[in-house]
């Protein structure tokens, strides 16, 4: 036999065979990237998926968490949730026209294309940060009970939520007032709600309007009302005022909704920061012209295949937490 014959030659930069699937190898290392990191967001939304099938009774309704739109005040669920998911999915689009706009080495197009995807991928980012913000902050605060469950209220004759700033009382001598003037300006620990315990206990009270809706949902997958008696009994569980979300606390409902909603959706975007970081290396190099130099725009490609896949993953994290 001889010894001599031919596994591979100079131009098949993988030196021994063919190449598998007839890619190269930084199209093979992208693939195989993004094999293992689909792994890792598949455990992290099955531990999600687990997690809601055990607390099902109790997890917080999307339609009544992801309400906020930039601009607007109101009730709009799933709105600017659904706005985010359809600039990711579009610039997807003009991802795939700049990497055929490459492979006819047309370089405008693909400049143009570059620039377009960037700008949908800084928009996702931005709108990202700002629902990040406001699920931070709150919109209408709760009480949480010695167990951890979450008291919420309503009004009894409307049946819509009711902010805590609609009918807390204002009791003298509850409040410290945290000003330079009274030397009591720094206040080591959490910092202070809107209201106290006893100023919302006392608003509930004198309120005959108010109720209170727990986290345990009905058959009909709607939170629980309480009568009004039951309602104020309800009041002696609790020990503290809760606004917004944290890693701790949660005016939502469940605190393992705001821990996996944190860490899942945050690490999807770090993913595409890293997408619009690499986008625009390339978008830089196309203007500089290093593309046309090398004959081809395989690194638009490339870069593509991963943009391709933190958009796919945003599907499936926007099915989870907002659809299901």
């Amino acid at each position: 036999m001889d010894s001599t014959v031919t596994t591979g030659t100079e131009e098949n930069v993988w030196g021994g065979g063919n190449k598998p699937l007839g890619a190269s190898y930084g199209k093979m290392m992208m693939w195989f990237f993004i094999v293992s990191d689909s792994l890792t967001f598949a455990g992290f939304l099955a531990s999600y998926g687990f997690t809601r099938f055990k607390f099902i009774e109790t997890w917080p309704i999307a339609d009544e968490v992801f309400t906020h739109v930039p601009f607007f005040h109101g009730n709009y669920p799933m709105y600017y949730v659904a706005f985010m998911t359809f600039v990711l999915i579009m610039s997807s689009v003009t991802m795939v026209l700049a990497v055929d706009a490459g492979h006819h080495m047309q370089k405008k197009k693909v400049t143009m294309y570059m620039f377009l995807t960037v700008i949908g991928g800084l928009i996702f980012v931005g709108s990202q940060g700002w629902e990040w913000a406001t699920f931070i902050k709150g919109d209408y605060g709760a009480l949480e009970t010695k167990g951890g469950r979450i008291i919420q209220f309503q009004a009894a004759d409307t049946g819509e939520r009711v902010a805590l700033k609609d009918f807390a009382k204002t009791l003298p001598g509850e409040r410290v007032d945290h000003e330079r003037k009274n030397g009591v300006w720094y206040y080591k620990g959490d910092a202070l709600p809107s209201y106290s315990l006893n100023e919302v206990i006392e608003g509930v009270k004198t309120n005959p309007n108010i109720v209170v809706r727990t986290e345990q949902l009905t058959e009909k997958g709607e939170k629980t009302v309480l009568s009004r008696d039951d309602s104020v009994k309800k009041l002696d569980e609790a020990v503290m005022v809760v606004e917004g979300a944290n890693l701790i606390h949660n005016e939502y409902g469940n605190r393992l909704f705001a821990d996996l909603f944190f860490f899942i959706t945050g690490f999807h975007g770090f993913h595409v920061s890293v997408g619009i970081l690499l986008n625009i290396i390339v978008f830089f190099n196309v203007l500089l012209g290093t593309y046309e130099k090398r004959g081809h725009y395989e690194m638009v490609e490339k870069v593509g295949l991963y943009w391709h896949f933190v958009d796919l993953v945003w599907v499936f994290v926007f099915t989870f937490f907002y659809l299901v």
